[in-house]
């Protein structure tokens, strides 16, 4: 753990702070940082049009970045489309391939545990096109119900859109369930892998989705990219999502012809040095076990669990067996106390958390809260660390 630890000049500036705020973005290691700065400082330059040395050094790079990162989730290349992050992502599909397919009396169906990038880019949709919103439920043990899956997915489905992991009670769902009824009536399916991505590994064959997003910055890398996969065997289907510089195959004053995927999805200067920083970071994470990472977590989270088990005052949300097994966040409200109070107080104790209704606020009102508590974990958190919060909370009481 200190060897993990010493990657990250975060913890080195910060050595006396826990940061429990990985769910919604993650610190960075050097390794990461330093490919930033050697882009600025070394090849800076734009990409695919200039003929001179820097610019076809700052090309490959740039391409190298999408083979590694499409190599990571078992993808082509040619799959892969940057983006500013899983919402743009999101919402690429919704305003495109949605609203050229979808029309009066189909169906697109979601969870109750989306995030709001999950949720309002299809309920938009649906109101440009008179398509219908079905959602599969949660239980107030957290997991999803399907048992009437059949009745909700039917033959006007037309597109399923989930997560694969709750950013809010760290619930798994059950992917191969899920798509298995999608491809029984024919639907598309799209995977917000945001909270999945950084802690497991992702295959997007595997899965059998059609479109898969993730954001940089919660996987070590920058902020402000994101990728969208599109699985090349339905891109014909899915037109540009934003026009100008960069895909233009040829362009007159009355008619335009685009290139072909991923580069007539990507308008404009793309995010070179982001996508160059994030590519590092998948290196970081390929020489990560995730199998080790899955038991780590786990542990942490067990830890936690059990010591808020024992304090009357706490109410733990989501299915705790799961998350003791495979989980990386666990969400709990004070009964006596407002989780932006107790979110104050941890601060004084250098201890950050996340709180309110974590961008799911439908999900918090079925569960009857405002908002909670939440610690979210990753490769460089401790059982320590996770000791001193609850020593924080004991003292809270």
């Amino acid at each position: 753990m200190k060897k993990v630890r010493s990657d990250f000049y975060f913890f080195k500036k910060h050595n006396d702070l826990i940061f429990f705020d990985n769910a919604a973005t993650s610190q960075k290691p050097q390794c990461m940082i330093d490919a930033l700065l050697y882009y600025y400082t070394n090849y800076n330059a734009p990409i695919k049009r200039s003929l001179y040395d820097l610019a076809e050094q700052a090309t490959e790079r740039f391409e190298q970045a999408r083979t590694t990162i499409a190599r990571f989730i078992n993808a082509q290349p040619n799959e892969i489309i940057f983006t500013s992050g899983a919402t743009e992502s999101i919402n690429f599909i919704a305003a495109t391939w949605g609203v050229k397919n979808l029309k009066k009396g189909d169906e697109i169906v979601l969870t109750e545990l989306e995030h709001h990038s999950n949720l309002i880019p299809w309920q938009e949709c649906a109101k440009k096109t008179g398509t219908v919103l079905k959602f599969i439920p949660v239980g107030l043990d957290g997991l999803l119900d399907i048992t009437n899956l059949d009745a909700i997915i039917t033959k006007k489905t037309k597109l399923i859109s989930f997560l694969d992991v709750s950013n809010v009670l760290g619930t798994h769902l059950p992917v191969d369930a899920l798509v298995k009824r999608a491809q029984e009536v024919g639907a598309k399916v799209f995977v917000d892998a945001c909270q999945s991505v950084p802690h497991q590994k992702v295959d997007v064959k595997k899965y059998g989705c059609d479109f898969l997003a993730f954001s940089g910055h919660k996987m070590l890398g920058p902020t402000g990219i994101g990728l969208l996969y599109i699985k090349k065997e339905i891109q014909h289907e899915v037109p540009p999502y934003q026009f100008g510089g960069g895909m233009i195959f040829q362009a007159d004053y009355q008619e335009t012809s685009f290139l072909k995927p991923p580069y007539c999805y990507e308008a404009g200067t793309p995010p070179i040095a982001q996508a160059i920083g994030l590519a590092a970071a998948v290196d970081y994470l390929n020489n990560v076990d995730f199998a080790w990472l899955k038991q780590h977590e786990a542990a942490l989270c067990s830890r936690l669990i059990e010591g808020l088990e024992k304090m009357p005052d706490i109410r733990i949300l989501g299915p705790l067996d799961q998350l003791k097994k495979e989980g990386h966040l666990v969400s709990f409200v004070h009964k006596k106390y407002h989780f932006h109070d107790v979110a104050a107080y941890l601060n004084q104790k250098k201890i950050c958390v996340r709180t309110g209704h974590y961008c799911a606020q439908p999900l918090a009102s079925k569960l009857g809260i405002d908002g909670s508590i939440r610690a979210s974990f990753y490769l460089y958190n401790t059982l320590e660390e996770v000791d001193r919060l609850l020593e924080a909370l004991q003292e809270l009481r």
